[in-house]
C-alpha cells in the first residue's frame, strides 16, 4: 500500500479491482481541512480516462510491473506481434493497448511492454523515433513572418507539424510523447 502523496505522473495502482496508470497529478492544500489529491488516470484494462479524488492520509495497493524489451515485427490485423530479444518468443498484443500510439510503431522497433501478472497491459516508447517522410505539402518561403509551418505525412501515416525546409525524402525525429517535430536527421 501506498500513500496517495507518493502518487506521481505514471505510477500504476490498483483500486476496486482495476488497475489505473497516473496521468496528471494535482495536490490542493485549502487553509483548513485536509489535503485533496486530484489524479488523472487512465483504465490500463479498458483505456478509459477518468478523474479521482482522494484526501490526504488515503492508501492505495501499488501494483508493480514487469518491463521486458520486446522488438517490433508485424501487425497481423487483429494485434501486434513482438518477439522477446533474449528468448525469441513471441507475443501478441490487442491493437486497444497500443490504440492510436500505434502510427509511432516501426518494423524492428524496441518496445518495452511492461506486464502485470502475465497479462500485457502497457508499453514504453523510446522518447524520440526517426522517420522517413513520404508526403510532404510545397511550401514557399517569404509568405510569412516568423516560424512557419506545413504539415508532412510519415512512413507510418502520423501526421507531423514541421518547418518549411522538410521535403519527401527526408528523415525527421518526431517525439513519441507529443507527437511534434524535433529535428530534421
Amino acid at each position: 500500500m501506498i500513500d496517495v502523496n507518493q502518487l506521481r505522473r505514471g505510477v500504476t495502482f490498483e483500486r476496486d479491482g482495476s488497475l489505473y496508470k497516473v496521468t496528471e497529478y494535482s495536490h490542493n492544500k485549502p487553509g483548513r481541512g485536509k489535503a485533496t489529491i486530484r489524479v488523472g488516470v487512465r483504465n490500463l484494462r479498458t483505456g478509459a480516462n477518468l478523474q479521482l479524488t482522494f484526501t490526504s492520509g488515503d492508501r492505495v495497493e501499488d501494483v508493480r510491473l514487469e518491463k521486458r524489451p520486446m522488438q517490433y515485427l508485424y501487425d497481423d490485423g487483429a494485434f501486434y506481434v513482438f518477439m522477446d530479444q533474449e528468448t525469441y518468443e513471441q507475443k501478441s498484443v490487442a491493437h486497444d493497448v497500443i490504440g492510436d500510439d500505434a502510427q509511432f510503431l516501426k518494423d524492428n522497433m524496441e518496445v518495452e511492454l511492461l506486464s502485470y501478472e502475465g497479462e500485457i497491459i502497457d508499453y514504453d516508447f523510446p522518447p524520440n523515433v526517426d522517420m522517413k517522410v513520404v508526403d510532404a505539402e510545397m511550401a514557399v518561403a517569404g509568405d510569412t513572418a516568423t516560424g512557419a509551418t506545413k504539415e508532412v505525412v510519415t512512413e507510418t501515416g502520423l501526421r507531423v507539424r514541421t518547418p518549411l525546409f522538410v521535403n519527401v525524402g527526408d528523415t525527421i525525429r518526431v517525439d513519441t510523447r507529443t507527437g511534434a517535430y524535433v529535428t530534421r536527421v
